[in-house]
């Protein structure tokens, strides 16, 4: 078997009417399907529910579920804060500095942008505390080449030691340098 592509992400959020009018407005994001049920249907526990659907682009699409019969949200405490998070590709720099600005502008945080060498990103978080990534592609072939080279190497040097293996630090150089 083969995967053709992710259907959809699901994530939970405090409000789904706030949740879609966020990712519309700072996202430029449609908001292509709303389901609700009082029981759901793979389980049949009765669990009022609203599930909304977001274009994130290309078939991507974004979901979340608004369960007002369920405990307050919360996150994995065990997690640090930067690990878990949603990370979206635009077109450009200017794009990604575009909508810094315009996020900024609006009282939202932002940390970046971030060099990885392959990529620059920015990092903020949404109304329901999931830290979202927007990401510019900046590689060349000969990085992507390099990296693939290594990865198995990486991955079993890691399994090994569980201490970050070197062979690709040069991606992270500038950023820890100044």
């Amino acid at each position: 078997m083969k995967l053709s592509k992710i259907h959809h992400v699901a994530y939970r959020c405090k409000d789904a009417k706030e949740t879609v009018e966020w990712y519309v407005k700072h996202l430029n994001m449609d908001f292509v399907l709303a389901i609700a049920e009082d029981q759901v249907p793979s389980t049949k526990a009765p669990d009022p529910y609203m599930h909304v659907f977001l274009d994130a682009g290309q078939g991507n699409v974004l979901a979340f579920f608004e369960l007002p019969n369920s405990p307050e949200m919360g996150r994995d405490e065990n997690t640090p804060g930067w690990v878990q998070h949603i990370a979206f590709e635009v077109d450009s720099m200017q794009t990604l500095e575009d909508t810094r600005k315009r996020l900024l502008s609006a009282g939202i945080g932002v940390i970046g942008p971030t060099n990885h060498t392959i990529f620059k990103s920015i990092y903020f978080f949404d109304p329901n505390g999931h830290r979202l990534e927007l990401a510019v592609n900046t590689g060349t072939p000969e990085m992507y080449k390099k990296l693939d080279e290594c990865k198995w190497d990486m991955l079993n040097e890691w399994a090994q030691t569980k201490r970050a293996p070197k062979h690709a630090a040069w991606m992270h150089a500038q950023e820890f340098t100044g």
